[in-house]
C-alpha cells in the first residue's frame, strides 16, 4: 500500500462546510451529513496520531460499505474533545488513490467515542476499493475494501477466512498477519473480539487495566485490542462480516442474566456498556434499536451473487437462561438428566431472530446457504452412567432449537446448507443431523467451526473423549490456534484449517491442519 501524505484543512475548506446538525451518539443521518461541521471551526494541527487505532470496513453490499475509524486523542489532543470534529472519508478506485470516486464529511465528538462511520454509497459491484480519512493535519492509513456482486450475478467464487476468539494475553495476534497477506474476499469473525477476563496461568501478554464494567473501560479494553499492529493490518486489507459471542460483554451471559446473577437492570446498563464500545469500534451498522444501547441488532444477512446468502446470527441477545443452573453460580456447566433440555419453548436465537432465519433461507434462491454463528452446533456429549452429558451453553443445551432449525432445513426441502461457527477453540468438521449422531437420522447440513485465533483449548484428554462419543465429528482437533480459510464455488466449498502450536509467539508460523470439502448436492463433511 502507497503511504500517505499528511493533509491540513484550510479555512476556505472548513467554509465550504454547512454547520453541524445536531447529534446524538448514534445518529447515522447526523453523523453522515455531507458537508457538515462543527460551529466555529478551526484548523486541527495534532500532536500525535489521531488514527493509531487504524481503519476498517465492513458489511458490503452492492452498491456499499461501511468505513470506520476512531480518533484516539493523547496528551494535548485530548483538547480537541470538548467539541464534535468533522473527518473526510475519501474512496478511490485505484490502489495509487488518484482516481476518487467519493467524498463524504462525517462528524464524530466524545459521546460517541470520537468513532467514524460513514456508510460509502454509490459504488459498483463486485469491485475493490481503497480509502482514507482525513481530520486537519492528520491523514490515516490507507484501507483497502470491496464491495459484493449484484444480487442477479452469477458469481465463481468466493473466498473467505473465518476467525473467532482472540484472547489478547493468550497469545500473539500472529494469525491477522497471516489473514491480511491472504487473497480472500472477506473477514468472516464470528464472536469474542476482545475479552473482559483474565487467566494469570495463561499470560503471554497483559491486559490494561481491571475487567471492564463501563463505556470508558470497554472502551479502554477495544483501544487495546486494536492497538496490535496485527489486528489492524487484517482490518486494512479486507472488509469484515462480524458477530459477537459472550466475552464482548462477560463469560456466559444469556439475554439479560450474568453469571453471578447481577440484577437484570444493573447488568442491562453493563451490556449497553459494552455493545456501544463494539458498535463504536467496529465496522458495523447501527441496528433499528439504536437509541438503546442495551439492545442492538447485529443479525444480517448478506447475499454474494447468486452463489450465496450468508446469515451472521445473534446467539447471546435474545436467548433463553442456560438450563439446569447452579443457583451459586450462573452460566454454561455440565449436566446429565436434564430435563429442561427437552423444553420445546427453549431457544438459542429468541423468537423473532429464529422466524427471521427460517423465513430467509426457505426463500433463497442461492447456490449455498451459509449460516455463520458463534459457537459449535454438532453435539459434544460423552455418555457417562447417569446419562449422555450436555454443556449447557452450547447448542448441546438447546437441543429443542437445534432440532427445529435442522428439521427446518428438511421441511423446506433445502440443499447444501453449511455452518460456521467458533467459540470452543478447535477445528471442526462435522455433519449435521437432526437426530445427532443417529445413524437413522439423515444428514441434513454440514459443518465447519474455526479454532482459536489465540484463546487457550482444551487438553487432548477430553477432545479424544469427545470424538470417540460422537461419530457425527469427522475431524477435530484443539492443541493449535488459527483460522479458516474457505472457497466456495458452485460445486463445492473447500476449507483449509491454518493452524500453529500453542500459544501463538510473535514469529509462529502456519501450516494446514487439515482439509475437508462439502460437495454441492451431498450434506456433509469430505476429508481433503
Amino acid at each position: 500500500m502507497k503511504t500517505n501524505m499528511r493533509l491540513a484543512f484550510s479555512r476556505r475548506d472548513w467554509g465550504r462546510a454547512a454547520l453541524c446538525l445536531a447529534l446524538t451518539p448514534w445518529s447515522l443521518s447526523a453523523e453522515q451529513a455531507l458537508g457538515a461541521a462543527p460551529e466555529n471551526p478551526r484548523v486541527v494541527r495534532w500532536q500525535n496520531d489521531p488514527f493509531s487505532l487504524g481503519v476498517a470496513s465492513g458489511q458490503p453490499r452492492p452498491d456499499s460499505v461501511l468505513l470506520w475509524t476512531r480518533l484516539m486523542l493523547q496528551g494535548a489532543d485530548m483538547a480537541y474533545s470538548a467539541n464534535p470534529l468533522s473527518v473526510q472519508c475519501e474512496v478511490f478506485a485505484d490502489e495509487a488513490l488518484r482516481k476518487r470516486v467519493g467524498h463524504w464529511n462525517a462528524v464524530t465528538s466524545s459521546e460517541r467515542g470520537m468513532s467514524v462511520h460513514v456508510q460509502a454509497k454509490g459504488l459498483q459491484p463486485g469491485r475493490h476499493y481503497w480509502y482514507r480519512f482525513i481530520c486537519g493535519s492528520a491523514t490515516s492509513p490507507t484501507g483497502r475494501t470491496r464491495t459484493t456482486p449484484a444480487q442477479q450475478d452469477k458469481v465463481h467464487a468466493l473466498r473467505m477466512a473465518l476467525a473467532s476468539c482472540q484472547h489478547f494475553e493468550q497469545g500473539y495476534f500472529t494469525a491477522h498477519r497471516e489473514i491480511a497477506k491472504q487473497d480472500v474476499d472477506l473477514v468472516l469473525f464470528v464472536g469474542d473480539y476482545i475479552y473482559e477476563s483474565s487467566n494469570p496461568r495463561y499470560l503471554v501478554r497483559q491486559h490494561a487495566g481491571a475487567v471492564p464494567q463501563t463505556l470508558d473501560e470497554y472502551r479502554a479494553r477495544h483501544a487495546q485490542y486494536k492497538g496490535d499492529a496485527d489486528l489492524r493490518a487484517s482490518h486494512a486489507a479486507h472488509p469484515w462480516v462480524m458477530t459477537w459471542d459472550d466475552h464482548e460483554v462477560v463469560n456466559d451471559y444469556a439475554n439479560d442474566r450474568d453469571i453471578k446473577y447481577t440484577d437484570p437492570a444493573v447488568f442491562l446498563r453493563r451490556r449497553a456498556a459494552a455493545y456501544q464500545a463494539y458498535f463504536e469500534h467496529m465496522p458495523v451498522r447501527v441496528g433499528p434499536d439504536a437509541t438503546n444501547p442495551a439492545n442492538m441488532r447485529i443479525h444480517e444477512r448478506m447475499a454474494w451473487g447468486q452463489l450465496a446468502d450468508i446469515w451472521t446470527l445473534d446467539n447471546r441477545q435474545y436467548r433463553s437462561y442456560q438450563a439446569c443452573p447452579d443457583p451459586l453460580k450462573g452460566g454454561g456447566r455440565v449436566v446429565m438428566g436434564c430435563n429442561e433440555l427437552t423444553d420445546p419453548q427453549r431457544t438459542m436465537l429468541g423468537v423473532e431472530q429464529e422466524r427471521w432465519l427460517t423465513q430467509g433461507m426457505s426463500g433463497s434462491q442461492a447456490a449455498w446457504k451459509i449460516v455463520a454463528q458463534s459457537t459449535q452446533m454438532s453435539s459434544t456429549g460423552l455418555g457417562t452412567p447417569m446419562g449422555r452429558s450436555a454443556f449447557t451453553d452450547g447448542w448441546d443445551g438447546y437441543p429443542m432449537a437445534r432440532e427445529r432449525f435442522l428439521q427446518n432445513i428438511v421441511d423446506a426441502k433445502l440443499q447444501d446448507v453449511l455452518v460456521l461457527g467458533g467459540d470452543v477453540h478447535m477445528s471442526v468438521a462435522a455433519h449435521l443431523r437432526v437426530k445427532p449422531n443417529d445413524e437413522q437420522s439423515p444428514v441434513v447440513a454440514s459443518e465447519l467451526t474455526t479454532t482459536s485465533i489465540t484463546s487457550r483449548g482444551m487438553g487432548e484428554t477430553l477432545a479424544a473423549q469427545i470424538r470417540s462419543n460422537n461419530p457425527d465429528i469427522a475431524h477435530l482437533r484443539s492443541d493449535e490456534r488459527g483460522f479458516t480459510l474457505l472457497q466456495v464455488t458452485p460445486d463445492s466449498v473447500q476449507s483449509e484449517f491454518k493452524t500453529t502450536a500453542n500459544p501463538v509467539q510473535m514469529n509462529a508460523v502456519f501450516a494446514t491442519q487439515a482439509r475437508f470439502t462439502v460437495q454441492r448436492g451431498v450434506a456433509g463433511v469430505v476429508k481433503g
